[in-house]
C-alpha cells in the first residue's frame, strides 16, 4: 500500500485540513499538498514506518496552529466573524426582500460582495452561493411581474414564498458547510 493511502495519513490529513480551517482556500490546499508530497517521498509503506513519518511531521493541531500563525496579524480572526456575516445576509436575503424589497436587495448585494470578496470559497462555490441565494429570488420576483396581469391565487404565492425563503437558505447552509471544512 502507498503511504498517501494508508489510513492513518488519511486521518492525519483530515485532522490538518479541519483544524486549519480558518486558513484561505488556497493556502490551506497548499499546506496539505505539501504534507502528501512529504508523506509520499518518504517511500513509507508499512505501518510502523508511516507512523514514523507522521510523527516527524509533528501533531496535526500544532501543524494547522502553526500555518494559522504565519497567516498575517487580525486575518484569522476576521475571517469567522465574515463568513458568518456573509452567509447570514445571504440566508435572510430572500426572506427580508419578501417584507421590504429595497432592505432584501441590500442585504444580498452586501452578501455578494463579501461572497466574491472572500478567499474562504472557491469560484464554484461562490457561483453555487450567488445562484441559490441571489438568481433564483431574482427569477421569482420576475415570474410575479411577468404573472401581475393574472390572478396570483394561495398556491402560486405559497410557491413565491417557499422559493423566496428556502432555497436562499439552502444556499447559505451549504457555504457555510464549505467554509468549515
Amino acid at each position: 500500500m502507498n503511504a498517501i493511502d494508508h489510513p492513518l495519513v488519511t486521518a492525519y490529513l483530515d485532522t490538518v485540513a479541519r483544524e486549519s480551517a480558518a486558513l484561505p482556500a488556497e493556502r490551506r490546499a497548499e499546506l496539505l499538498a505539501d504534507l502528501r508530497e512529504h508523506i509520499e517521498v518518504s517511500g513509507a509503506e508499512a505501518d510502523d514506518q508511516v507512523r514514523e513519518v507522521l510523527a516527524g511531521l509533528g501533531d496535526p493541531r500544532t501543524v494547522a496552529a502553526a500555518a494559522l500563525a504565519e497567516e498575517p496579524a487580525g486575518g484569522a480572526a476576521v475571517r469567522p466573524a465574515r463568513t458568518r456575516l456573509t452567509v447570514v445576509l445571504l440566508g435572510v436575503a430572500g426572506i427580508l426582500a419578501l417584507f421590504n424589497a429595497f432592505v432584501g436587495t441590500a442585504a444580498m448585494l452586501v452578501g455578494l460582495a463579501l461572497l466574491w470578496g472572500s478567499p474562504r470559497w472557491d469560484n464554484r462555490q461562490k457561483a453555487i452561493g450567488t445562484a441559490t441565494c441571489a438568481l433564483v429570488p431574482f427569477v421569482v420576483v420576475l415570474a410575479i411581474f411577468a404573472l401581475a396581469g393574472s390572478r396570483l391565487g394561495p398556491t402560486e404565492l405559497l410557491v413565491v414564498a417557499t422559493l423566496s425563503l428556502v432555497v436562499p437558505v439552502v444556499g447559505a447552509t451549504r457555504l457555510h458547510r464549505a467554509a468549515r471544512r
